[in-house]
């Protein structure tokens, strides 16, 4: 069998450790349109920080970690058009400007997403930069100890927006953040939340400036000097754009389907409207477990979950069944916040349409007698639940200086197997007062939604 590999981020590394551990006689070449191979963007803060020194290193994999198990993986090859009569995709050499016809057997496609851009007077000026991928990576390390650079403005408060502003701030840089949602992180975390990582922020010196939309970027001798708002007009030295992102399926128009904005449509088995042809990763959208319908959910964890599902699914190594979705489990540092999120908030559930209650709660990770110079703190706990079925549909932790981020995997697991709130509540955990107490605080948070009463104590 003959299987071809559209990109080589998580999703297309998964397919392809999956085929050639499983079936060893399996030809499996993986196309990738990059130089570098696989280069992992949710490490990039990581090496802008200077915890990881080597770009280099940052990445799923190398190319013959894939040879040494018999497959094939071509760089700066970029498959161009799928042939499906034929099961052929065209594939152009960026480094040759050749372009060649290669067969398939089946055919999986990761393409993956690329950074959206604002459409905007200014946009083609110098600095302003984005922040994924190996040259990006690089131009932005650089920026970092730029002299001249001294106030960077980021626009759009996400996750990789959020990631951004914390490098420039460790680099010493004044930071602007700018975002259209009326908070910082609104499209993860309820208010509660955002209320003190921008406090936080703030405190940082960080000027934060939301629920404005950049209209133009203004420059002189072809730099960007000021970002101008429908509220303001504020100095800059660089941007960054962290927009969110698109999918990168431009090249499938007319043959594969796709929805409106472009993600590509999949049946329940992952399968596209082509034979032999699945997708997998940023570029189509998943079921959403506590949504009950397709959403974008752009993560790693997502991506290898349909990799091994489609796999095992194609080639009829596991009882053919829907792919049973995911929850969207996702985690973050912000200036010595650390805090992880699972499934629905406020805001996803609304663009789901769904009803939902929401609870949030705040007590101690280890009974009172145990100082905070010992370790002890305050954690917050947001629940989100279905009104009348107390089915859970989401939530939140969030901690200062110690790391509850794990209680989001256990969240994750309550939500994908339907738990309910009654169910979190009475849930079964350990008690060590050197980790934890009699209730965990999930227990209390699930008993706080409930009415049980006061267990602050």
């Amino acid at each position: 069998m003959r299987y071809v590999i559209v990109g080589a981020s998580h999703g297309g590394h998964e397919a392809a450790l999956e085929l050639l551990t499983q079936d060893p006689t399996a030809e499996v070449t993986i196309f990738e349109q990059d130089e570098f191979v696989s280069f992992m963007s949710c490490g990039m803060e990581l090496y802008l920080t200077n915890q990881v020194k080597d770009p280099n290193t940052i990445r799923n994999f190398k190319p013959e970690d894939i040879t040494v198990l018999g497959g094939h993986v071509e760089n700066n090859a970029q498959v161009r058009a799928i042939n499906d009569d034929q099961h052929e995709v065209t594939v152009f050499h960026t480094k040759t400007h050749e372009e060649e016809q290669v067969p398939y057997d089946k055919l999986i496609i990761s393409s993956g997403v690329t950074p959206a851009r604002l459409p905007v007077p200014g946009a083609e000026l110098g600095n302003i930069y984005l922040m994924r991928g190996y040259d990006w990576a690089r131009k932005l390390k650089a920026k970092l100890t730029d002299p001249t650079v001294k106030e960077v403005t980021i626009v759009g408060a996400g996750y990789i927006g959020i990631e951004a502003v914390e490098s420039f701030l460790q680099a010493g840089k004044k930071v602007t953040l700018i975002d259209t949602l009326p908070r910082v992180l609104a499209a993860y975390l309820n208010q509660p939340m955002t209320d003190l990582i921008t406090k936080r922020l703030v405190e940082h010196g960080v000027a934060i400036h939301t629920g404005e939309f950049v209209q133009a970027y203004q420059g002189s001798k072809g730099q960007v000097k000021q970002v101008r708002t429908d509220q303001g007009t504020y100095e800059t030295d660089l941007v960054v754009e962290a927009i969110g992102v698109k999918p990168s399926t431009e090249w499938l128009a007319g043959q594969v389907a796709l929805d409106k904005r472009g993600w590509i449509k999949t049946d329940p088995y992952l399968q596209t409207n082509l034979p032999d042809v699945y997708a997998i990763g940023d570029a189509i959208l998943p079921y959403s477990i506590p949504a009950g319908q397709p959403m974008p959910i752009a993560l790693a964890t997502t991506a290898r979950r349909e990799a091994q599902y489609v796999v095992q699914t194609m080639n009829g190594l596991a009882n053919k069944r829907p792919f049973k979705g995911v929850v969207g489990t996702s985690a973050l540092s912000i200036l010595n916040y650390q805090f992880a999120t699972a499934g629905l908030n406020e805001v996803t559930a609304q663009r789901a349409g769904l009803a939902v209650e929401i609870s949030n709660y705040v007590d101690q990770r280890r009974p009172y007698y145990v100082s905070s110079a010992a370790g002890n703190g305050q954690v917050m706990v947001n629940l989100v639940y279905a009104p009348i079925e107390h089915t859970l549909l989401g939530g939140a932790v969030l901690a200062d200086q110690y790391d509850v981020t794990q209680l989001g995997s256990v969240l994750s697991l309550a939500i994908s197997q339907r738990m309910t709130i009654e169910d979190l509540a009475e849930a079964d955990f350990f008690f060590q007062p050197g980790f934890d107490r009699q209730w965990n605080v999930l227990n209390l948070a699930a008993q706080h939604a409930l009415g049980y009463g006061d267990f602050t104590r």
